[in-house]
Parts: C-alpha cells; structure tokens; sequence
C-alpha cells in the first residue's frame, strides 16, 4: 500500500502544497509544531532517507534550502530549523520547522491548530517567496 505522502503526490489526498519540482514536493505540515512547519519529500516513495540515490538526496535537500529560505522570509523566526526523523511515516521527507528556541522543534510539545483559510494563505505566501 502506497504512503500516505506517496497518495498526496498522486493527488488522491489533498495539501496545501507549498513548492514543487519535477522529483520534489513541499507543503504545510496539517499537524505543525510552529507556524510554518513545511514537509519536504521526494515525489519516489523511499523509506530510509539514506536509502535515497545521491542524485536525488542531493536534489531534496538543495529543493529544502529554497523552502527554507522562502519559510524564513514569511514566518518571522531566528532559524528554520532541519528534522528527519523517519519514523512516523514510511517515506523519506524533512521537517522545516520555523525556530524561535531550541525547544520549538520538540516533537513531543502540543500541535498548534490552524484554520483551512490560514493554511491556504500560508502556503501561498510561502510558495510565493520560493526561488526554484
């Protein structure tokens, strides 16, 4: 059974997608840790990050440095901060997380909840800012 990420890339699940490319996708995290809280993946489906060619690892993390920079430019923070963690889901991705402190990129703390209308304008301000 395809990932859940894999079912966004294909389109059958929605996202309030924020970049995208030829091999990569970015959009808001529907369960932020911080306003701004990005998901960046590769359109193949891959478990293990490290199981990634170089090519394409190579390609998600320069495609994640361009969110991030667009991130920072939206969200007001002192650091995007950077998380694979890989567990959670079966399909490599990072977690671009606007920081304040070092504690915002705490996986354990309370989700925040934002409304449909501001995710939509989130990913819009963000995808605007994008350079790819």
């Amino acid at each position: 059974m395809a990932s859940i990420f894999s079912r966004i890339v294909a389109g059958e699940i929605p996202c309030y997608k924020v970049a995208e490319t030829e091999n990569c996708l970015a959009f808001l995290d529907i369960s932020p840790l911080a306003k701004g809280h990005v998901l960046c993946i590769p359109k193949k489906e891959v478990d293990y990050i490290f199981d990634l060619d170089d090519e394409l690892f190579s390609e998600l993390h320069l495609f994640s440095k361009r969110v991030a920079h667009a991130i920072a430019k939206v969200c007001p923070c002192l650091r995007v901060g950077v998380a694979v963690v890989g567990v959670d889901v079966p399909h490599a991705h990072i977690h671009l997380i606007p920081l304040n402190d070092a504690n915002d990129i705490d996986f354990r703390k309370e989700r925040i909840k934002l409304s449909d209308d501001e995710m939509k304008s989130l990913a819009q301000q963000i995808n605007q800012q994008v350079m790819l």
